[in-house]
C-alpha cells in the first residue's frame, strides 16, 4: 500500500522574506531574554528626568528671602537722605535768627516807651520767647516728619520695585525651566525609541507579512509515494516451484 506525504510550502517569492524575518526575531530575542532574564532594553538609558531650577529663579527666591529688611519698623532708616539734617538745621537757624530780629524790635518798642526794664515788659519777653520755642519744636518736628514720610514712600516703592523684579525673574527663569524641561523629555523619548527601535522594526515587518493572504501566492507542495516492498528470496522460490509443479502436471511429469 502506498502513502503520500504532502508538504506545503510558502511560495518562493515570500520564502525568503520569512525567512530572514524569522532569523532576525530569533537573533534579538537570544539578545533580548539571555538565560539570566530580559535585559535586551535598558530603561536607564530613558529615565524620565526633571528640569532644575534656572539662575533667575534660585536668584529670585533668594532676594525674596531678604525682603523682610524692608517691611520692618526701621526699614526707612535706610532711605532717609543724608542731608535731612542739614537741612533741619539751617532751617532753624533762620528760625532763630528771625526771632532774635523781632526780639530786637521789640525790646526797642519797649525802650522807646519808656516800658524797658519794667514788669510788662518782662511778661512780654517771657511770651515770646515760649511761643518762639513752640514754633521751633513744631517746625523742627515737621521737618522730620517730613523726612520720615519720604523715607516710608520710598521704602515702600524700593519693595514693590523688588517685588515686581522677583516676580519678572521668576517668570522668566520658569520659561527657561520648561525649556529645559522640554529638551529632556525629547531626549528621553528619542532614547527609548533608540532602545525599542528594534523590536519597532521588526514588528513593521511583521505586520506587512501578516496581511499577505493566503493564495495571494501559489504555494509549493511537495508528494512522495511509498516504495511496495521487495519480496523475500524463499517467497520467490516457492513462487517459482509453484509454477513448475503446475507446468509438470500439465505435462504429466508427476504420475
Amino acid at each position: 500500500m502506498s502513502t503520500t506525504t504532502t508538504i506545503t510550502k510558502p511560495a518562493p517569492i515570500i520564502e525568503g522574506s520569512l525567512t530572514a524575518f524569522l532569523k532576525s526575531i530569533d537573533k534579538l530575542g537570544a539578545g533580548a531574554i539571555p538565560a539570566g532574564g530580559f535585559k535586551g532594553i535598558d530603561t536607564s538609558k530613558y529615565d524620565p528626568k526633571v528640569a532644575a531650577q534656572d539662575a533667575l529663579q534660585t536668584q529670585a527666591a533668594k532676594a525674596a528671602a531678604g525682603l523682610g529688611s524692608l517691611t520692618g519698623p526701621d526699614a526707612y532708616k535706610a532711605f532717609m537722605s543724608p542731608y535731612q539734617q542739614e537741612v533741619i538745621d539751617t532751617t532753624l537757624a533762620e528760625f532763630d535768627r528771625n526771632q532774635t530780629i523781632q526780639d530786637i524790635g521789640m525790646r526797642d518798642q519797649a525802650i522807646a516807651a519808656g516800658a524797658y526794664g519794667g514788669g510788662r515788659e518782662g511778661v512780654m519777653a517771657a511770651e515770646s520767647a515760649r511761643n518762639a520755642a513752640a514754633s521751633r519744636a513744631q517746625l523742627q518736628a515737621q521737618l522730620l516728619n517730613q523726612g520720615f514720610q519720604q523715607a516710608q514712600q520710598a521704602a515702600s516703592q524700593d519693595l514693590a520695585n523688588q517685588q515686581g523684579l522677583g516676580g519678572y525673574q521668576s517668570q522668566l527663569g520658569q520659561q527657561q525651566q520648561a525649556f529645559a524641561q522640554a529638551k529632556l523629555d525629547a531626549a528621553q523619548i528619542a532614547a527609548k525609541e533608540k532602545q525599542f527601535q528594534p523590536f519597532t522594526q521588526l514588528g513593521l515587518i511583521g505586520q506587512q507579512l501578516a496581511q499577505i493572504q493566503p493564495g495571494a501566492f501559489p504555494t509549493q507542495t511537495v508528494g512522495t509515494a511509498a516504495v511496495a516492498p521487495s519480496s523475500s528470496p524463499m517467497s520467490q522460490f516457492l513462487g517459482g516451484a509453484a509454477g513448475i509443479a503446475g507446468i509438470g502436471g500439465k505435462l504429466g511429469l508427476f504420475g
